[in-house]
């Protein structure tokens, strides 16, 4: 988990570092501890305002398909800088037209200990045609909590950064000025 603080000299440094003309407009960094994944946002194609639904949708995939052959060696510059720096895989992804389109990004293993029950649920997930595997379900438990709980997740995010100030005052901190001793007159 980084901290608000962590998460803004992030976005200030893709902003900083992004060619100037990539995006409209940097809409979204997200971190975890394997990957960053940065969205921005492109222009949508020009059509007529009566195109039908089809053809709008043809041209936004085309759109995004376009940007992200174009841009390929940019974005790969920037992400070889920025994993060497943050230690994390860099993935891209793009808004147009309110369209979100992600490219390759970081699929983590996760280790999990699941008992008879848990995978029941799972297993009925499969049989159900919901998912595809056992993992495939674990992810979709994942989307269905967060969608519903994320009022709950910001506040413990909020939390574990309090935490984590609190910590870095404690005894183990450095201070800016060591405390005058008996010692050093």
């Amino acid at each position: 988990m980084i901290t608000s603080e962590q998460r803004e000299q992030l976005r200030g440094w893709f902003a900083g570092r992004l060619p100037e003309d990539l995006f409209e407009e940097l809409t979204e960094i997200t971190v975890d501890r394997e990957e960053i994944t940065v969205i921005g946002r492109i222009p949508e194609p020009r059509l007529a305002e009566d195109a039908p639904a089809a053809e709008r949708e043809a041209a936004l995939e085309g759109r995004v398909q376009e940007f992200r052959e174009r841009t390929r060696e940019d974005r790969m510059a920037v992400a070889r800088e920025a994993e060497h720096r943050f230690r994390r895989k860099v993935s891209w992804g793009v808004e147009c037209g309110g369209r979100r389109a992600l490219f390759t990004h970081v699929a983590a293993p996760v280790m999990t200990r699941l008992r008879q029950p848990e995978r029941q649920v799972l297993d009925t997930l499969i049989a159900g045609g919901v998912a595809r595997s056992r993992s495939d379900a674990l992810a979709w438990c994942v989307r269905l909590v967060q969608r519903h709980t994320d009022d709950w997740l910001t506040e413990l995010r909020d939390s574990l950064e309090h935490v984590q100030r609190v910590r870095a005052q404690g005894p183990d901190a450095r201070p800016d000025h060591p405390p005058h001793t008996d010692d050093e007159e």
